[in-house]
Protein backbone atom coordinates (compact mmCIF):
# COMPACT_ATOMS: atom_id res chain seq x y z
CA UNK A 1 0.00 0.00 0.00
CA UNK A 2 1.33 3.44 -1.00
CA UNK A 3 0.36 6.19 1.44
CA UNK A 4 0.79 9.94 1.06
CA UNK A 5 2.15 11.32 4.31
CA UNK A 6 3.26 14.89 3.52
CA UNK A 7 1.62 17.93 1.98
CA UNK A 8 4.36 18.01 -0.63
CA UNK A 9 3.52 14.46 -1.73
CA UNK A 10 -0.19 15.21 -1.69
CA UNK A 11 0.16 18.35 -3.82
CA UNK A 12 2.48 16.59 -6.23
CA UNK A 13 -0.02 13.77 -6.66
CA UNK A 14 -3.07 15.99 -7.27
CA UNK A 15 -1.55 19.00 -8.97
CA UNK A 16 -2.82 22.56 -8.96
CA UNK A 17 -6.44 23.45 -8.23
CA UNK A 18 -8.35 25.02 -11.12
CA UNK A 19 -9.37 28.67 -11.11
CA UNK A 20 -13.08 27.88 -10.73
CA UNK A 21 -12.45 25.86 -7.56
CA UNK A 22 -10.71 28.84 -5.95
CA UNK A 23 -12.60 31.91 -7.19
CA UNK A 24 -15.87 30.64 -5.73
CA UNK A 25 -14.62 30.86 -2.11
CA UNK A 26 -15.39 34.11 -0.29
CA UNK A 27 -15.81 35.14 3.36
CA UNK A 28 -19.32 36.58 3.17
CA UNK A 29 -22.73 35.81 1.68
CA UNK A 30 -22.99 37.09 -1.86
CA UNK A 31 -26.51 37.55 -3.30
CA UNK A 32 -26.24 34.15 -5.03
CA UNK A 33 -25.09 32.34 -1.89
CA UNK A 34 -27.82 34.07 0.11
CA UNK A 35 -30.45 32.81 -2.37
CA UNK A 36 -29.19 29.24 -1.93
CA UNK A 37 -29.40 29.48 1.86
CA UNK A 38 -32.92 30.85 1.61
CA UNK A 39 -33.92 27.74 -0.37
CA UNK A 40 -32.29 25.24 2.00
CA UNK A 41 -34.29 23.57 4.77
CA UNK A 42 -31.58 20.99 5.55
CA UNK A 43 -27.89 20.99 6.38
CA UNK A 44 -25.28 18.99 8.23
CA UNK A 45 -23.34 20.57 11.08
CA UNK A 46 -19.82 19.28 11.71
CA UNK A 47 -18.06 20.08 14.98
CA UNK A 48 -14.94 18.94 16.80
CA UNK A 49 -14.08 18.41 20.45
CA UNK A 50 -11.66 16.58 22.74
CA UNK A 51 -13.49 13.28 22.17
CA UNK A 52 -13.33 13.62 18.38
CA UNK A 53 -15.60 14.77 15.55
CA UNK A 54 -19.36 14.92 15.16
CA UNK A 55 -21.64 15.57 12.20
CA UNK A 56 -25.30 16.27 12.93
CA UNK A 57 -28.27 16.62 10.57
CA UNK A 58 -30.27 19.83 10.95
CA UNK A 59 -33.63 20.56 9.39
CA UNK A 60 -36.45 23.04 9.77
CA UNK A 61 -39.77 24.08 8.29
CA UNK A 62 -38.47 26.64 5.80
CA UNK A 63 -34.92 27.96 6.09
CA UNK A 64 -32.71 25.80 8.29
CA UNK A 65 -30.72 28.91 9.27
CA UNK A 66 -31.69 32.55 9.56
CA UNK A 67 -29.39 35.11 7.97
CA UNK A 68 -28.57 37.85 10.46
CA UNK A 69 -26.17 39.60 8.08
CA UNK A 70 -23.70 38.72 5.34
CA UNK A 71 -21.30 37.18 7.84
CA UNK A 72 -23.60 35.77 10.53
CA UNK A 73 -26.06 32.86 10.60
CA UNK A 74 -28.53 31.85 13.31
CA UNK A 75 -29.55 28.20 13.77
CA UNK A 76 -32.17 27.26 16.38
CA UNK A 77 -31.46 24.09 18.33
CA UNK A 78 -34.86 22.41 18.09
CA UNK A 79 -36.06 19.55 20.28
CA UNK A 80 -34.03 16.36 19.98
CA UNK A 81 -32.59 13.53 22.02
CA UNK A 82 -30.58 15.73 24.42
CA UNK A 83 -27.27 14.10 23.48
CA UNK A 84 -26.08 17.67 22.65
CA UNK A 85 -22.95 16.30 20.94
CA UNK A 86 -22.65 19.35 18.67
CA UNK A 87 -23.24 21.82 21.49
CA UNK A 88 -20.74 20.15 23.82
CA UNK A 89 -18.16 20.44 21.07
CA UNK A 90 -18.92 24.08 20.23
CA UNK A 91 -18.53 25.34 23.80
CA UNK A 92 -15.03 23.81 23.87
CA UNK A 93 -13.95 24.33 20.25
CA UNK A 94 -15.85 26.95 18.20
CA UNK A 95 -14.85 25.64 14.76
CA UNK A 96 -17.81 24.45 12.69
CA UNK A 97 -18.49 23.37 9.14
CA UNK A 98 -21.95 23.31 7.53
CA UNK A 99 -23.11 21.70 4.30
CA UNK A 100 -26.45 22.89 2.90
CA UNK A 101 -28.52 20.81 0.48
CA UNK A 102 -31.57 21.65 -1.62
CA UNK A 103 -33.60 18.76 -3.09
CA UNK A 104 -33.21 18.73 -6.86
CA UNK A 105 -30.09 20.95 -6.84
CA UNK A 106 -26.97 18.97 -7.67
CA UNK A 107 -24.53 21.27 -5.89
CA UNK A 108 -24.12 21.81 -2.16
CA UNK A 109 -23.20 24.97 -0.29
CA UNK A 110 -20.41 24.77 2.28
CA UNK A 111 -19.74 27.23 5.08
CA UNK A 112 -16.85 27.08 7.52
CA UNK A 113 -16.58 29.35 10.52
CA UNK A 114 -16.85 29.64 14.28
CA UNK A 115 -19.90 29.32 16.48
CA UNK A 116 -21.21 30.09 19.94
CA UNK A 117 -24.27 28.75 21.74
CA UNK A 118 -26.62 31.56 22.77
CA UNK A 119 -29.42 31.31 25.33
CA UNK A 120 -30.44 34.95 24.94
CA UNK A 121 -34.17 34.97 25.64
CA UNK A 122 -35.05 37.52 22.97
CA UNK A 123 -33.06 35.64 20.34
CA UNK A 124 -34.67 32.32 21.27
CA UNK A 125 -38.15 33.88 21.26
CA UNK A 126 -37.69 34.83 17.61
CA UNK A 127 -37.66 31.14 16.67
CA UNK A 128 -40.96 30.15 18.33
CA UNK A 129 -42.78 27.42 16.41
CA UNK A 130 -46.27 26.16 17.28
CA UNK A 131 -45.87 27.44 20.82
CA UNK A 132 -42.47 25.81 21.34
CA UNK A 133 -39.08 27.49 21.69
CA UNK A 134 -35.66 26.08 20.83
CA UNK A 135 -33.40 25.42 23.82
CA UNK A 136 -30.66 27.62 22.35
CA UNK A 137 -29.51 29.29 19.14
CA UNK A 138 -26.20 28.48 17.44
CA UNK A 139 -24.66 31.72 16.16
CA UNK A 140 -22.22 31.09 13.32
CA UNK A 141 -19.66 33.66 12.17
CA UNK A 142 -18.73 32.87 8.58
CA UNK A 143 -15.07 32.29 7.74
CA UNK A 144 -15.51 30.93 4.23
CA UNK A 145 -18.40 30.06 1.94
CA UNK A 146 -18.37 28.26 -1.39
CA UNK A 147 -20.38 25.82 -3.45
CA UNK A 148 -19.24 22.27 -4.12
CA UNK A 149 -19.41 21.00 -7.70
CA UNK A 150 -22.20 18.63 -8.69
CA UNK A 151 -20.21 15.46 -9.41
CA UNK A 152 -20.83 13.73 -6.07
CA UNK A 153 -24.62 14.08 -6.13
CA UNK A 154 -24.72 13.24 -9.83
CA UNK A 155 -22.66 10.09 -9.26
CA UNK A 156 -24.95 9.07 -6.41
CA UNK A 157 -28.11 9.91 -8.35
CA UNK A 158 -29.30 11.31 -5.04
CA UNK A 159 -32.39 13.10 -6.33
CA UNK A 160 -33.44 10.47 -8.89
CA UNK A 161 -36.88 9.03 -7.98
CA UNK A 162 -35.83 5.50 -8.95
CA UNK A 163 -33.11 5.59 -6.28
CA UNK A 164 -35.50 6.20 -3.40
CA UNK A 165 -35.46 3.45 -0.80
CA UNK A 166 -38.85 1.84 -0.21
CA UNK A 167 -40.23 1.88 3.33
CA UNK A 168 -39.18 -1.32 5.06
CA UNK A 169 -36.12 -1.95 2.88
CA UNK A 170 -33.77 -0.89 5.68
CA UNK A 171 -33.79 -1.81 9.38
CA UNK A 172 -36.03 0.40 11.51
CA UNK A 173 -34.61 2.36 14.47
CA UNK A 174 -36.33 -0.06 16.83
CA UNK A 175 -34.82 -3.07 15.08
CA UNK A 176 -31.36 -1.49 15.22
CA UNK A 177 -31.56 -0.89 18.97
CA UNK A 178 -33.00 -4.33 19.67
CA UNK A 179 -30.13 -5.87 17.69
CA UNK A 180 -27.69 -4.02 19.97
CA UNK A 181 -29.62 -4.69 23.19
CA UNK A 182 -31.86 -7.75 22.97
CA UNK A 183 -34.05 -6.69 25.90
CA UNK A 184 -34.98 -3.43 24.13
CA UNK A 185 -38.55 -3.51 22.82
CA UNK A 186 -37.89 -2.38 19.26
CA UNK A 187 -41.38 -3.17 18.00
CA UNK A 188 -43.03 -0.95 20.61
CA UNK A 189 -40.53 1.82 19.93
CA UNK A 190 -41.31 1.80 16.20
CA UNK A 191 -45.08 1.66 16.81
CA UNK A 192 -44.99 4.61 19.23
CA UNK A 193 -42.57 6.75 17.21
CA UNK A 194 -45.01 8.40 14.72
CA UNK A 195 -47.20 9.80 17.50
CA UNK A 196 -44.18 10.75 19.60
CA UNK A 197 -42.67 12.61 16.66
CA UNK A 198 -45.96 14.36 15.95
CA UNK A 199 -46.17 15.74 19.48
CA UNK A 200 -42.47 16.59 19.90
CA UNK A 201 -41.42 18.00 16.52
CA UNK A 202 -40.67 21.50 17.78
Amino acid sequence: MSILTTLEDLHAHYGTAGEASLVKEIDYLSPAYRAILEASSFCTLATCGPEGLDCSPRGDDGMVVRIKDDRTLLMPDRRGNNRIDSLRNIVRDPRVSLMFMVPGWNNVLRINGKAVVSVDEDLIAGFEKEGHLPRSVIVVTIGSVYFQCARAIMRAGLWEPENRIAKGDLPSPGAIMQEIKSSFDGKAYDQEWPERAKTSMW
